[in-house]
């Protein structure tokens, strides 16, 4: 059994992978060693555990693991099924390189776009290849309400909305259109201009918000909200033989 640890910008994920299958899940904010131990005892066996995290985590979840398991912590020196072409894979975020290497497995044999929309809209290209080549950072849609609301005076700042009218007819409606229908007029063009350089693209949609572009997107995607926590797996796999 594997043990897949992701501590992301908003949330620390777990999940415990028996080969390919994710078994079972859990996420909290923050780190916290007591709820990773539970989540270890309270499953399968575990003999081999990835870190992957954007942030620093407590000293005692580093203790525990190293004790415990064949660990990995994942970083730019960590050897992947894939060939990364980023100029610099010291910067690079662990969880694009992650997900680029879920969908290589994922569909296996193709140029491929792997959209995560989380805090950030990230887009990653990996070609038939296997040669993973980089891609573009945009805000998130939580980070463009919080940025309309904190550099304008008098804008307010608005929960996440599951839809928006293309005419805002007030304040509030034209903030809805000028996140969501932007974000997503975005998302569409920036699969088009791929689409020229890579005919028979692939795409592939992952993160919290995947599911408002993958129902409104007039492009055809294919779903995949676990390609992280998946792509950590195979790393992990990959690297076990060095433990």
């Amino acid at each position: 059994m594997n043990f897949v640890i992701d501590a992301g910008n908003t949330l620390t994920k777990l999940a415990l992978f028996q080969g390919r299958e994710m078994v079972a899940f859990v996420s909290f904010a923050g780190v916290d060693v007591m709820q990773i131990r539970q989540f270890c005892e309270s499953n399968a066996p575990v003999k081999s555990v990835i870190v992957s995290t954007v942030k620093e985590y407590p000293s005692e979840v580093d203790s525990f693991l190293r004790k415990s398991y064949q660990t990995v912590f994942f970083n730019h020196h960590t050897a992947v099924p894939v060939i990364n072409k980023y100029s610099s894979p010291e910067t690079l975020g662990k969880d694009r390189l992650a997900g680029v290497v879920g969908a290589r497995f994922l569909v296996p044999g193709c140029d491929i776009l792997v959209i995560d929309s989380g805090t950030a809209i990230t887009y990653d290209l990996i070609t038939a290849a296997g040669e993973y080549l980089g891609g573009g950072i945009s805000p998130g849609l939580s980070m463009r309400y919080k940025a309309l609301h904190t550099f304008t005076n008098r804008l307010p700042l608005l929960d996440y909305y599951d839809d928006a009218q293309l005419i805002g007819d007030d304040t509030s409606s034209s903030i809805h259109s000028g996140v969501l229908n932007g974000a997503l007029a975005e998302m569409e063009g920036i699969i088009k201009s791929y689409q020229i350089l890579y005919p028979g693209l692939k795409i592939i949609l992952t993160g919290g918000d995947h599911n408002y572009f993958d129902k409104r997107l007039k492009i055809k995607t294919f779903a995949a909200p676990n390609l992280v926590l998946e792509g950590l797996n195979l790393i992990l796999d990959f690297n076990i033989e060095t433990l």
